[in-house]
């Protein structure tokens, strides 16, 4: 089965990437459409997701943000035909067990836009950070880690574009927020943007196929 959220926000990605990049991903449309509504278990998606990246070099900066949209669409879509408890089991714990290095920091968010819309809550970066990732909770340490420079600069909100670019760029390669950062921020600032704005975006993004692609998925999901 496939989420039409995610057909959707799949296909902004691939019309973005193309936009920017000069390959025409988009021509890779029904093949990501088969991986996603396949009826295969969640192991053997993500072996079908792979070997399209593996054909497809040229797309290999957005592997694992599609990895992201396999899972969303697993806990949307794919759930459903499986037992009521089916994320309690042993069987889902061993796979995100042999999935833990899998995927970016946008599973959070897409997961946080999805009960936004189910609470008809408008998506605001406070909210996220305090209220959806509870970074201000002790137990909740490790998410503050990652965000630590997200909760830092929260004032990037109210700041110019070329301003989060600047912060984005200055962040350390290991951080784990890093490569997420700028679309992020800007998409926080404007969720939905008109096409100036969108293209003052892509103008100071910090690589401009890649941002692009995952503002477009997170556009989607408004």
């Amino acid at each position: 089965m496939i989420d039409p959220k995610i057909e959707a926000a799949s296909q902004a990605a691939l019309s973005a990437f193309s936009h920017y990049n000069g390959f025409d991903a988009s021509q890779l449309v029904t093949r990501f459409n088969d991986v996603f509504g396949s009826d295969e278990d969640f192991l053997s998606k993500v072996d079908l997701l792979d070997a399209v990246f593996d054909d497809y070099p040229q797309m290999e900066a957005l592997r694992e943000v599609f990895f992201d949209l396999l899972m969303i669409n697993f806990f949307s879509a794919d759930v459903k035909k499986l037992e009521e408890d089916y994320l309690e089991t042993k069987e889902w714990e061993e796979i995100e067990e042999d999935t833990l290095d899998r995927g970016t920091e946008l599973l959070n968010l897409l997961l946080y836009l999805n009960e936004c819309a189910d609470e008809d809550i408008e998506p605001g970066l406070e909210d996220y950070l305090k209220e959806f990732l509870l970074v201000d909770e002790d137990e909740f340490q490790d998410e503050y880690r990652i965000y630590e420079p997200v909760i830092e600069n929260q004032i990037l909100i109210e700041s110019p574009v070329e301003e989060i670019a600047r912060v984005a760029n200055s962040l350390p390669e290991d951080s784990e927020i890093k490569e997420i950062f700028y679309p992020m921020i800007c998409f926080f600032q404007n969720p939905e943007p008109s096409e100036e704005v969108k293209n003052t975006i892509a103008k100071y993004a910090v690589e401009k196929d890649f941002d692009m692609a995952v503002f477009s998925i997170l556009e989607s999901f408004i």
